[in-house]
């Protein structure tokens, strides 16, 4: 077995236990911890204990590996392989009650940056769906046996795309401003809360596109394998102007043009 698909079997292991544990704090009741970036962004307890979870299952099974969690920071890796967590994606669904959240695990060499890393293996688990999804560099991407696959062309109706809102209210006049600028390629537009699914849902067709600003290395180190494994196109900003909202993009490569071009002049 090549490690990439060492660490996808790895990383299914630990999301399904992972997932397991949020689906039953769900159901216990959620208690709100912290907020973030704003009021709206906020943290349950059940997140910190399911980041907890994954960095001991991982001490155990690799501890030479670095970390890079959202709600316990990084640990330097010995081995140049770096497991990037979102413990609860989509937290703000969780804790109403929502069932699209999902745990978000993925793994990269290089660097914690995504400008500067390379995927290797990403897993993405829904609990309350039922649905893992899972990618190893050159093997696909997969849910269950049925292989992924970017949707293959845009009717004339127009694409159905994913997107999502920055929590500080600063922030809403661009991205609403952003909903104008592709309206006329999209048929409809979906906003499901959690970036991880929302690029999942392009690598199974289920979305033909999907963009959004201000998405951390998290919130994309599995989805975005997904998408490549999938034959789509995942591009995110880099560069000293993207610092603080960076725009990503997932689509089919014609689609994806017509995203990126659209964005570029709204």
């Amino acid at each position: 077995m090549t490690l990439p698909l060492e660490l996808q079997s790895l990383a299914v292991e630990i999301a399904r236990e992972a997932g397991e544990l949020a689906a039953r704090r769900r159901a216990e009741g959620v208690t709100i911890a912290a907020t973030k970036s704003a009021l709206a962004d906020i943290v349950t307890e059940a997140d910190r204990e399911v980041e907890a979870l994954i960095r001991d299952r991982l001490a155990a099974a690799r501890p030479d590996d670095g970390f890079l969690g959202e709600e316990s920071g990084g640990d330097d890796s010995r081995t140049g392989i770096v497991w990037v967590v979102d413990p609860i994606d989509g937290t703000v669904n969780y804790a109403y009650g929502l069932p699209i959240y999902a745990v978000s695990i993925g793994i990269v060499t290089g660097s914690s940056d995504p400008a500067a890393w390379e995927s290797l293996a990403g897993v993405v688990y829904a609990p309350a769906l039922g649905e893992l999804y899972r990618a190893a560099r050159g093997e696909g991407a997969w849910i269950g046996d049925h292989r992924l696959h970017v949707s293959p062309e845009i009717g004339p109706a127009g694409a159905l795309l994913g997107t999502g809102f920055g929590y500080d209210p600063a922030t809403h006049a661009g991205d609403l401003a952003a909903v104008g600028a592709v309206l006329p390629l999209a048929r409809d537009l979906r906003r499901m809360g959690a970036a991880s699914l929302d690029l999942a849902a392009v690598a199974a067709g289920r979305l033909d596109g999907y963009y959004e600003r201000g998405l951390k290395p998290w919130d994309i180190a599995a989805g975005a394998l997904l998408v490549e494994e999938a034959g789509g196109v995942f591009w995110r900003e880099g560069g000293p102007d993207a610092a603080a909202r960076p725009l990503s993009i997932a689509a089919p490569a014609p689609l994806f043009e017509k995203l990126a071009e659209a964005l570029r002049n709204g």
